[in-house]
């Protein structure tokens, strides 16, 4: 350049620059101003000619942990001064948000070391009726009494919305800014766009041919990319499995339309798309005098039709007679079903892709310690990341895959007795906060919620395990 000064161009990456922070002179070097990235404004501030240092008016107590972010892609301890949603605020304005994102995100959830992380308390009507913790972004979506608030991958409270509900028994994400919510207290199944807090469509389950079809209310949802899936029943008990196109917001078919007179036919209360078979599931459980009873059914989704189900008890298709399964759960990865024995409390697995009459492979349990756990009414399980996260009563623990090394992977895809190892995850004050009600993973985290209990206990492996976060 003519007046002398070095091209911005030419700068080497181990020059210094100095940068005035809030009145707080800071020193670093442009390698790790632009290790922010090139469209961050770190970045182009390293790219200044002048070597008097610019003045920013932020934070810079905040800006020398970000500071060490960019110097080791670690933050600092004395990061945990601050909420999280001031260190995003702070990235957001010098365009690092996708760094302190990495930061913050917590490791590969492992049951066997997760612990208590921290705990969603929706600032009114704290006990949680039903959540969505999706793990394509992190987020979770919590319906408490009639509103519905979302918590962004930070665990940071982003909005609320109020329904026409009183009560909301089921919620699902199904689109951007896009939520579905039924009600066990009132009919249909809602739309709500979450960015300007309206409802935008409704559907109802109704016959014209049949005037017993009326007031149905959504007992279970899940989504696809196109279409979303809600359990009906009727006040006289009539139930099916209605498709709904997401575009339209209208239903377009019915599955498994049912009288719900007996065991076989009583309301799906789970439902699971696998779109790597384009398979809905549905699972149904009874208790009553006599014990527990249930199906599991599994529809092709393109043409509706079932390609299996099994009932139990029934017909000796359970080698267990007796012993019918309490919950049921599916894991997507890899393409398995698992079920908790009611009277046992015995995990079973099955191959989803060898479906048979009697597909069950029981676990067995090597820790003389760990047997004997028995089934019960507060039985339910979760899979998620190649584990089985089972919850009885208060207890919480996890049934973790072991694979020996040297084993080829058609051989490790064999289900046998041993092929899963069972440990707590949790102490004894843990178990005490009460029943657990739903367990469900997404980002590396598992999401509890406990009958009577204020929150969403929020679970991970990460080195800040065991510290309570203030949301």
């Amino acid at each position: 350049m003519e007046d002398g000064t070095p091209d911005s161009a030419q700068r080497t990456t181990g020059e210094r620059v100095k940068l005035n922070v809030g009145g707080k002179l800071f020193e670093t070097t442009v390698s790790t101003l632009r290790s922010g990235g090139p469209d961050s404004l770190l970045s182009a501030l390293s790219n200044r000619t002048s070597n008097e240092p610019v003045f920013i008016d932020r934070d810079p107590e905040i800006f020398s942990a970000l500071l060490a972010l960019l110097r080791s892609n670690r933050l600092p301890s004395t990061a945990k001064r601050f909420s999280n949603h001031e260190l995003i605020d702070e990235a957001v304005y010098y365009g690092i948000e996708s760094q302190l994102r990495s930061a913050l995100a917590p490791s590969q959830l492992s049951g066997i070391d997760a612990s208590l992380f921290s705990t969603i308390r929706p600032s009114s009507d704290g006990v949680v009726t039903d959540f969505n913790a999706v793990d394509s972004d992190g987020s979770v979506w919590v319906a408490h009494g009639g509103q519905v608030s979302v918590y962004d991958w930070s665990l940071t409270h982003t909005e609320t919305v109020r329904t026409h509900l009183d009560y909301i028994s089921s919620i699902k994400k199904v689109g951007t800014d896009l939520a579905v919510v039924g009600s066990e207290f009132e009919s249909g199944l809602h739309f709500y766009n979450l960015a300007n807090g309206r409802r935008v469509g409704s559907v109802e389950w109704t016959d014209p041919s049949d005037p017993r079809i009326y007031k149905a209310k959504v007992n279970a949802v899940v989504d696809s990319v196109d279409s979303v899936y809600a359990a009906f029943e009727c006040q006289h008990r009539e139930n099916c499995v209605v498709s709904i196109d997401k575009g339209t917001m209208k239903a377009v078919s019915e599955l498994g339309r049912q009288s719900g007179n007996s065991a076989k036919s009583t309301v799906v209360g789970k439902l699971t798309f696998l779109p790597e078979i384009n398979a809905l599931l549905g699972v149904s459980v009874s208790a009553g005098a006599f014990g527990y009873s249930g199906y599991v059914r599994l529809w092709d989704s393109r043409s509706g039709d079932v390609v299996w189900e099994t009932n139990e008890p029934g017909s000796g298709r359970s080698s267990r007679f007796g012993d019918s399964f309490a919950d049921v759960d599916f894991d997507r990865e890899d393409l398995t079903m698992f079920k908790i024995c009611s009277k046992s409390g015995d995990l079973a697995v099955s191959d989803l892709r060898k479906l048979s009459e009697d597909p069950w492979v029981y676990l067995e349990e090597k820790n003389p310690c760990m047997r004997h756990a028995g089934g019960g009414s507060s039985t339910l399980i979760h899979c998620y990341r190649k584990q089985v996260f089972v919850g009885r009563g208060g207890e919480l623990e996890v049934w973790s895959r072991m694979v020996e090394k040297g084993i080829d992977v058609e051989r490790e895809r064999v289900l046998h007795e041993g092929l899963y190892r069972r440990n707590y995850m949790d102490k004894v004050e843990d178990a005490e906060r009460g029943i657990i009600k739903k367990i469900e993973g997404a980002g590396d985290r598992l999401f509890v919620t406990r009958e009577n209990a204020e929150g969403i206990e929020v679970w991970q492996s990460s080195q800040f395990s065991g510290a309570v976060l203030n949301l």
